[in-house]
């Protein structure tokens, strides 16, 4: 029977199944956000803390519908940038959304590098304080970005063994502790604070930040031959996988750690949470897997911010010196991105970049929510199922502003700074650009 012409985009080389999806997405998200915010929400909410990662999953899962549908019917490498562009037509509000998903890929990897530098401090220099936090921090973000500049893929070629060994000791570590819950009880649950439902939103917003590299899954939708299906289908079975697995370290952890212990090490709560049965090395063997996972995820993180810059620079979104190359594959804009990085890795608090990381994730996939509602028609996407999760986005989003600015006013005025300077350098480069086109990109 003659093969019968279809419609559609050319065909793919169906190089990435169901599974190989999933595991990116797996690989993006349990990572440094778990190791760096589980301690942080538990901070806030005590107990609830399974509850907030619980209800983030449903967050993230209603963002990833508006994931799915985008990147099923716009297969490409672009991922969020092409949405933008998709959803708001190239011009002034897709390169000022581009710009603020630039700057939060910056602020994700300063928070990464804080993370791991309060991992590497707490296993090798036991008793040195916050400094060495911002010193292993900052040689790490150094190391890596030498590496993404000369353009080698060693680390990239270590992405699948990285991920294996991190759900390894996470499900051992949490295997342990629920033997040792049924042994001794969960007494250390009953003893944290609670500061109420406000609080509780406000940590869904924190926890968003664990779930945020759900959205790497889209850029494999050129690379699966049935888009349509697959990416949908790759994206639910990732964040249900995830969402578990951080509801069980949830409980976990807090039923491991007393209140005392997580008060004075709150950036390493994972590793702490595997000393009670562990002993001291289990506690090393999760720093490990802690220090590998941050790694990691800066590793990711620097190569995408590389890539995206310079393709917005070469859409004139950015100054042409991201596109100016000067060894390898480094720019001098990607050199001052990280100088700007080592600034907030040395002069900020974790707590404080983690706010303003979960702020400007929860900004960016609030604007795909509204690009997939303006596509609609051509995604085939359910306008309900899109408002309900824009409205429990925006209900996070402004609970968890309004938190802030009682419980860490820096990171709103550096929330407000990003989004308004990113407006203002778009308008500022559009202007001197007029002729850039203002009609979707294609």
């Amino acid at each position: 029977m003659a093969e019968q012409p279809t419609k559609g985009p050319p065909a793919r080389r169906a190089t990435m199944s169901i599974w190989a999806v999933s595991a990116l997405g797996i690989g993006s998200m349990v990572g440094a956000g778990i190791f760096a915010l589980l301690g942080q929400a538990a901070l806030l909410v005590g107990p609830k803390t399974w509850l907030s990662f619980a209800l983030a999953g449903v967050v993230t899962l209603l963002s990833g519908y508006s994931y799915a549908k985008l990147g099923s019917r716009y297969p490409s490498s672009g991922g969020i940038t092409l949405f933008f562009e998709e959803g708001f037509g190239r011009g002034l509000v897709s390169g000022t959304l581009s710009l603020i998903y630039l700057i939060t890929l910056a602020i994700s990897i300063a928070m990464v590098a804080k993370t791991f530098g309060a991992y590497a401090t707490r296993l090798f220099l036991p008793s040195g304080g916050h400094l060495w936090f911002s010193i292993f921090g900052s040689v790490i973000v150094i190391l890596l970005s030498v590496l993404n500049a000369v353009g080698s893929g060693a680390v990239g070629k270590a992405e699948v063994a990285l991920v294996s060994i991190k759900l390894i000791i996470l499900g051992g570590l949490l295997a342990v502790g629920i033997d040792s819950m049924a042994q001794s009880g969960t007494q250390h649950l009953n003893t944290h604070h609670n500061l109420g439902l406000t609080g509780l939103i406000s940590s869904v917003g924190l926890c968003f930040f664990a779930y945020s590299g759900f959205g790497m899954m889209a850029n494999a939708a050129s690379d699966v031959a049935n888009p349509k299906k697959t990416i949908p289908q790759a994206i639910f079975l990732a964040i249900g996988v995830v969402t578990v697995l951080y509801v069980g370290l949830s409980v976990t952890v807090l039923s491991l750690v007393s209140p005392a212990e997580l008060a004075r090490n709150a950036d390493t709560a994972v590793a702490q949470a595997a000393r009670p049965v562990l002993g001291s090395a289990g506690f090393t063997i999760v720093a490990l897997g802690a220090l590998l996972a941050t790694a990691s995820a800066i590793n990711a993180t620097l190569f995408a911010a590389l890539n995206v810059s310079t393709a917005q620079a070469r859409a004139g979104q950015l100054p042409q010196a991201f596109s100016t190359p000067l060894k390898g594959k480094s720019t001098k804009g990607f050199m001052w991105g990280v100088v700007a990085i080592l600034v907030m890795v040395n002069t900020m608090s974790l707590g404080a970049i983690a706010n303003v990381a979960s702020a400007t994730f929860l900004i960016s996939y609030m604007a795909v929510h509204v690009a997939c509602w303006k596509l609609a028609r051509q995604t085939g996407a359910s306008r309900a199922v899109i408002g309900v999760g824009a409205a429990l986005m925006g209900v996070v989003l402004i609970t968890f502003l309004a938190s802030s600015a009682k419980t860490q006013p820096l990171s709103l005025v550096l929330t407000v700074v990003a989004v308004a300077g990113s407006a203002l350098v778009q308008w500022l480069i559009q202007s001197h650009h007029h002729g850039l086109p203002h009609s979707r990109a294609r």
